[in-house]
């Protein structure tokens, strides 16, 4: 009897060691670093979007921003989904984001090779420019500052012009434009593209399509066509504060803009 009790208690012991060992063993190995991170940047926020990791472990992400490429990244926050918003952050600064996993065990992969870089630019909605003709101080907007105005003023970049049952966005000669076609909605068009303007320095306005403008200190703009009427134009805007340039290209003071002298523009504005 001593012996099978014996027995007993070995077998015991040895299940509960081995049924130990198995509690205390976790997994040490870290998940692979995310992929496809790619951003959208809007008016002082940023989305970024990844790959969600394939392993079944997987308890979310943590995303990283810093101010240059290769310079510091801080922690900005962690997620379980495979996208991420940084908001309330300024305008005309350009961030670059890095992200990382981690799973169950807190086991977490290294910073991510890729990285994405934001410019987060002001945006605005249902924009109101007259025509140019019946109400010159309400006809031109400035990016720059956010505001319609008057549309022979120095500074400003587009005016509306509704001539014989055509409906036009002008610039004056130091400006571009040019139609992007339709767009489903502002935000479609990242990239501004820096060749294809319009030769007559103006362009046919249709609901739904989305127009470039380059500015005449050298920034990006597109506007989204909302509503046409004879008296007026509706318009989405977004403006990027950073020059494409080092240097900013300032006006002179007091110099007026000429006229292009092109097919299209003068001749309307002649009268």
């Amino acid at each position: 009897m001593k012996i099978i009790i014996f027995l007993v208690a070995v077998i015991l012991v040895v299940s509960f060691v081995g049924c130990e060992e198995n509690f205390f063993t976790s997994d040490i190995t870290p998940p692979s670093m995310p992929g496809g991170l790619y951003s959208l940047a809007g008016d002082k926020y940023v989305e970024l979007f990844w790959n969600p990791n394939t392993e079944s472990d997987i308890a979310g992400y943590k995303v990283f921003v810093g101010l240059s490429v290769n310079g510091r990244y801080e922690f900005l926050g962690s997620t379980k989904s495979s996208s991420f918003t940084d908001d309330g952050i300024r305008n005309g600064t350009t961030y670059y984001y890095r992200t990382t996993s981690y799973d169950y065990d807190r086991n977490e992969s290294s910073l991510s090779r890729e990285y994405t870089s934001s410019t987060p630019r002001p945006e605005g909605y249902d924009m109101i420019l007259r025509d140019y003709r019946a109400f010159p101080a309400e006809a031109g907007y400035d990016f720059s500052t956010y505001s319609a105005g008057q549309y022979d003023d120095q500074y400003t970049d587009i005016f509306f012009e509704y001539y014989n049952g055509i409906y036009y966005m002008d610039v004056w000669d130091d400006t571009e434009i040019q139609d992007f076609g339709y767009t489903k909605s502002l935000s479609e068009i990242s990239k501004a593209p820096t060749s294809g303007w319009s030769p007559t320095k103006d362009v046919r306005l249709i609901v739904g399509h989305t127009y470039i403008v380059r500015t005449w200190d050298y920034h990006y703009a597109k506007i989204r066509i909302i509503s046409l009427s004879s008296t007026r134009v509706i318009f989405d805007w977004a403006y990027q504060l950073q020059s494409n340039n080092t240097q900013l290209k300032i006006g002179n003071s007091g110099e007026r803009k000429s006229l292009h002298t092109g097919s299209g523009l003068t001749n309307r504005l002649g009268n």
